[in-house]
Order: C-alpha cells, then structure tokens, then sequence
C-alpha cells in the first residue's frame, strides 16, 4: 500500500486548499477512503470519509460545511477541498483506505497570518 498526500501549505484565515492522495498497491475502488489530520500535540482523529463509489461521505462535526470530501476511482485518487480554515485547522492530513493500518507521510496544513 502506497499512498501519496499532497496539496498542503501555509493559508491565511479564511483560504482554501485543495489536497490530494494518490493511492496504490491496492483496488483503490473497492476501499472506503479517509482522512484524518493531526495537530502538535493531539491524537490523529477522522476528518472525513467516503465510500467506495464515492456515493456516501461523513464529516467531523468540527469541519462539517467548511471541507468536501471526493475521489476519483480513475486515478486512485482521493481529494479534501477544505475552505473557510482556521488557525485550528493546522495538522499534518493524511488519507487512510479503511481497515488497512497504513499511513503515507501526510501533507502539512498550516493556517496563519
């Protein structure tokens, strides 16, 4: 399993960004895909998920209506296009296909003016 995040950076309060993992070494169509980000000091914890035909997602009630969650099963990528960020929202963000213990290496989101 391989996966790839990319699509981080340093945001001001309020932009967006656009993140992207590109998935491999799996039948990326047959997972439910996930991500999850970590901020300095806390736990990793689920930011949004969608399954496998990308029919039905779940998002955290701390990002509800600010991110949207989408894959593309063509090109084993799944996207996070987050808006709206808030400083709060600084963390490493990683994607996870469910029921497979394997982390890429995350991309860093930093919001901050």
């Amino acid at each position: 399993v391989r996966l790839v995040e990319s699509g981080g950076g340093l945001v001001q309060p309020g932009g967006s960004l656009r993140l992207s993992c590109a998935a491999s070494g799996f039948t990326f169509s047959s997972y439910v895909m996930s991500w999850y980000r970590q901020a300095p000091g806390k736990e990793r914890e689920l930011v949004a998920r969608i399954a496998s035909a990308g029919g039905s997602t779940y998002y955290a009630e701390s990002m509800k209506g600010r991110i949207t969650i989408s894959r593309d099963n063509a090109k084993n990528t799944v996207y996070l296009q987050m808006n709206s960020l808030k400083p709060e929202d600084t963390a490493v963000y990683y994607c996870r296909p469910q029921g497979v213990v394997s982390w890429g290496q995350g991309t860093q989101v930093t919001v901050s003016s």
